[in-house]
């Protein structure tokens, strides 16, 4: 069975604590020393029957590539995979379906803030193209603080993936500078918002499939915002909407 690695603390904890996956194997540094989030990730570990291996701290160096781990590396059984099909199947039937599609991310810093407000913001998955998105890695996943655990990621061509969006009755809500400002649009309702790649905004072709362009007023003479700082703006402004919409449906 393949297996992924799971690079520190908090993603380990994620993990345990969210149990999309089994985690199979801890290794801990040898010469970590107790504290609170250590106690935790033990006690989860516990739990969960997961073996932990006090091992050295160049093995955890070697087994990570150099990149950041904290005392811990862990082996996890991969997350399930998903496609835009089998995605609306899921939420087939749910109240107000909310997906989020992001074109060309290079950073793996972005897609991890990205699927951090994902979560926040209860979106039930996020599209990206099959070759213009960095994979997911421990940077993602450490970013994330839980975000690859619970968000669905699907790798597909974002017209078609846009073509059965918007045939299940979702409403294309795509940002870029020349939209109206976001406050201003609906974005109650079944949803998916559109985000540009990194460096060229949305393309021709993927601002065609929307219903609506959106854009974020900016002042000292900013043009536009990260990506990620974009994606945050507009899926907490679609999760105000839907509060007030629910408190004015209560009447």
């Amino acid at each position: 069975m393949s297996t992924e690695r799971l690079q520190g603390r908090n993603p380990v904890i994620e993990a345990l604590q969210r149990r999309r996956r089994a985690v199979r194997l801890i290794r801990l540094d040898e010469g970590a020393q107790p504290d609170p989030k250590l106690d935790r990730l033990l006690a989860l570990a516990k739990e969960q029957k997961v073996p932990v291996e006090r091992v050295s701290r160049r093995l955890l160096d070697r087994l990570s590539g150099g990149d950041v781990h904290n005392g811990v590396v862990a082996d996890a059984e991969p997350l399930p995979q998903h496609s835009v099909n089998s995605l609306l199947e899921e939420l087939e039937g749910a109240t107000d379906p909310f997906l989020v599609m992001v074109d060309e991310l290079s950073y793996e810093h972005n897609l991890g803030a990205i699927l951090r407000s994902c979560l926040g913001a209860g979106v039930n998955g996020l599209i990206t193209p099959v070759r213009r998105t960095v994979s997911m890695s421990p940077v993602v996943a450490r970013v994330s603080m839980g975000g690859v655990e619970e968000v669905p990621v699907v790798h597909e061509g974002l017209s078609s993936a846009l073509k059965r969006c918007k045939k299940a009755g979702l409403k294309v809500v795509g940002a870029d500078m020349d939209g109206r400002p976001y406050h201003e649009v609906d974005l109650t309702g079944p949803l998916l918002i559109l985000l540009g790649g990194e460096s060229k905004g949305l393309t021709d072709p993927l601002r065609k499939r929307c219903d609506e362009i959106v854009s974020v007023p900016l002042l000292g003479g900013l043009e536009s915002l990260n990506v990620s700082v974009t994606a945050g703006v507009l899926l907490f402004e679609r999760t105000r909407q839907q509060a007030v919409a629910a408190r004015a449906a209560k009447g």
